[in-house]
C-alpha cells in the first residue's frame, strides 16, 4: 500500500500501535490531540499499512528552513512496528520521505536519533545517511540556574 498523510483524528489514531513502541508515555488518545496541535504548526504524519490496512510504520514530520541547512525536512518521529521490520518498510518509508523532501525543494533530510538505537543507527547508515552532529539540551523545567 502506498503511505499516505494521516490527517484525521482516525487517522492518527490507526498510527497508534506503531507510534506507541517509539512513543510509549502517550496513550491514544494524548498522541492524537498532540499530533493535532503540532499539525497546526505545520507537523505531519505519514502512515504505512500494509495489504490489510493496518500501519506497520509512520513518520512524522516537518518542513523548515534555517541557515545551516537551508530548506529542510525534518524527521521527528520514524518507526517501523517491531513484528514488521526488516521487511523492507522502513526502506520504502524512507524513500517516500525522500521524495516528499525533493517534492518540497528540500536541500536536505534531518533526523535525531537516541544514542541507545542501535538498530535504527545501522539502519540510517545502510541508507546513506551520515552522522553530522551532537545533540544537546537542557531540561529547561529542570534547571538551576547558575549564580
Amino acid at each position: 500500500m502506498p503511505v499516505r498523510l494521516a490527517e484525521s483524528p482516525e487517522d492518527i489514531a490507526a498510527c497508534f500501535p506503531v507510534m506507541h513502541q517509539l512513543r510509549p508515555r502517550y496513550s491514544e488518545e494524548e498522541l492524537v490531540v498532540k499530533v493535532l496541535r503540532q499539525m497546526k504548526e505545520g507537523y505531519r504524519l505519514a502512515a504505512l499499512s500494509d495489504g490489510a490496512g493496518n500501519v506497520v510504520a509512520a513518520a512524522g514530520f516537518r518542513l523548515g528552513e534555517n541557515l545551516a541547512w537551508g530548506r529542510y525536512l525534518y524527521v521527528d518521529d520514524l518507526v517501523t512496528d517491531e513484528a514488521a521490520r526488516s521487511r523492507g518498510n522502513g526502506q520504502e518509508l524512507m524513500d517516500w520521505l525522500v521524495e516528499e523532501a525533493r517534492r518540497s525543494t528540500c536541500d536536505e533530510l534531518h533526523l535525531d536519533s537516541g544514542v541507545q538505537r542501535f538498530g535504527g543507527h545501522r539502519f540510517y547508515l545502510r541508507y546513506g545517511m551520515d552522522i553530522t552532529s551532537h545533540h544537546f539540551q537542557m531540561k529547561i523545567r529542570q534547571m538551576k540556574i547558575r549564580p
